[in-house]
């Protein structure tokens, strides 16, 4: 009975040291505060945000159109959280790529900037006919448990209809700096990427070297389409991704549509994932 007693015990022990490590992901678009948004400004969906953090549970959040008195705000209520970034101007002014992770979770180990224009160091710069500067937040996570490592890229490409040629050459900016970093250190990239999955050209140029989580999940829940609209829309483009490389597996993906009595935390739709890391 011993003998049995000590096999179970050391399979129980073999099960625990091969499981995978678990990082859960979200990108979130979370619309900058603006008074004319009316019933959906800021001061009146900033407590469904918080809700819809809440119940998703991410240890790691890239967000877009966050003004810094939005980060403090989703701080200071939700402490478990830490968050870093600068703005699109190089100060706290203005719209910031900022990048949520859980303390307790995760350590972070190096962060930075760069803008998505010919002079990628210069704070505020903006090429290719972009309309307003355009940037990637990033940071080196190591995960407390394991010692694990990865980057985390947090992005968002300029808007216009006319701006095509800024969302391609950002995301060769972005390939080509992705391409530069260890091999070895698995990477997600997070964003509002204002571009169509799979038949757009900035999405051929990510997805040549980085997976879609979406697609490789091995369960999904939500439309495809990432845009509410405030509305609660369902037919619009997916647009607001999570991509990545490395040794992880994801097993499950979400477009969290959650709301309250019908109003919405954002006009986009957040984007969740779970990924294993082995």
């Amino acid at each position: 009975m011993k003998r049995y007693i000590g096999l179970l015990a050391l399979l129980i022990l073999c099960v625990s040291a091969c499981a995978a490590e678990t990082l859960r992901v979200m990108t979130f678009n979370v619309r900058l505060p603006t008074r004319g948004d009316a019933i959906n400004r800021w001061e009146i969906r900033q407590d469904i945000l918080l809700a819809t953090i809440r119940l998703k549970n991410p240890d790691l959040i890239g967000t877009q159109e966050l003004f810094y008195i939005q980060g403090e705000y989703i701080a200071q209520n939700l402490p478990e959280y830490e968050w870093f970034g600068n703005s699109r101007r190089g100060n706290r002014e203005d719209e910031h790529m900022g990048i949520f992770y859980k303390r307790s979770k995760l350590r972070l180990i190096e962060a930075g900037n760069f803008w998505l224009s010919d002079t990628p160091e210069v704070a505020g710069s903006q090429a290719w006919g972009a309309t307003l500067p355009r940037m990637v937040t990033w940071g080196l996570f190591e995960i407390r448990a394991s010692g694990k490592r990865f980057y985390h890229f947090n992005t968002h490409f300029q808007h216009t209809a006319q701006g095509e040629q800024a969302r391609v050459n950002s995301a060769k900016l972005i390939a080509e700096r992705i391409a530069k970093l260890p091999s070895d250190v698995p990477l997600i990239l997070t964003g509002d990427f204002n571009s169509p999955a799979l038949e757009s050209q900035a999405y051929k140029i990510l997805s040549a070297s980085l997976k879609d989580a979406w697609f490789t999940a091995a369960h999904r829940v939500g439309p495809e389409g990432t845009l509410s609209g405030f509305r609660g829309g369902t037919g619009g483009r997916r647009i607001d991704w999570i991509l990545y490389r490395g040794p992880f597996s994801v097993a499950f993906a979400e477009t969290v549509t959650y709301n309250e009595n019908g109003r919405y935390p954002s006009d986009h739709y957040p984007v969740f994932a779970v990924f294993e890391l082995e």
